[in-house]
């Protein structure tokens, strides 16, 4: 093969031993989180936000609502839902002081996953087809097959086309949509159902009614135990 071939063929497998150990190398630690100090410094020129005051904020001498309370937040990380998880997250934050706000992945179902792993393995067998059947096919004691030849008329544009439409596929296979929003355990919103990302106000509403009905019971119990 001439240095065409080789590069045409290296760079699919190359790109194809990097996908498997991007999957079984291990996930990077998890970044610190800055938390604001309890006694922030007052500066001068420093305007103070002062969050609405919901309801749900009104503490009853038992400390911040939000302590104790756990809200998860899995989304749809190959959608580019990142960004609106975390102003999500930061909004919780500072409106239910105390409350604990964690990020995490909401995979897809079980045959997309093992569908997307199965199309970079058809895209890499494709393109060094496309590039090396001559040698290929005769070595297999094999006939070309007629796919092959229509490939093969145009080495440039058939390579582009597999590799654009495989990773398109890949990309579709390996997202799930989801933005669902749990507190304490229990679904708040889902973008899987409403198909829609929930709005600041009504998500704000969504975990602070649950926070209130949380601590409303706890007091009950509480009251019970005593």
């Amino acid at each position: 093969m001439d240095r065409t071939q080789i590069l045409l063929v290296g760079l699919p497998i190359f790109l194809f031993c990097s996908d498997i150990l991007n999957l079984f190398a291990p996930p990077p630690p998890p970044k610190p989180t800055h938390h604001p100090s309890v006694h922030p410094k007052p500066h001068p020129q420093s305007q103070i936000r002062q969050p609405l005051d919901f309801p749900a904020q009104k503490q009853n001498g038992i400390g911040p609502i939000g302590v104790g309370n756990t809200v998860s937040i899995d989304f749809c990380t190959s959608c580019s839902y990142k960004g609106n998880a975390v102003a999500v997250k930061n909004m919780l934050e500072s409106e239910f002081p105390g409350i604990n706000v964690a990020l995490a992945n909401y995979p897809p179902p079980l045959p997309k996953r093992i569908l997307s792993k199965v199309v970079p393995v058809v895209q890499t067998g494709v393109i060094v087809a496309i590039v090396a059947g001559d040698q290929i096919f005769p070595r297999l004691g094999m006939t070309p097959p007629p796919w092959y030849f229509s490939l093969r008329a145009n080495k440039f544009r058939s390579i582009a086309s597999t590799w654009l439409l495989t990773n398109f596929l890949q990309s579709f296979l390996q997202s799930s949509g989801a933005f669902e929003v749990y507190c304490n355990g229990e679904l708040v919103f889902s973008k899987l159902k409403e198909n829609r990302f929930p709005g600041e106000i009504e998500l704000r509403e969504l975990v602070g009614r649950r926070l209130a009905n949380t601590r409303f019971v706890s007091g009950i119990e509480g009251g019970v135990g005593l």
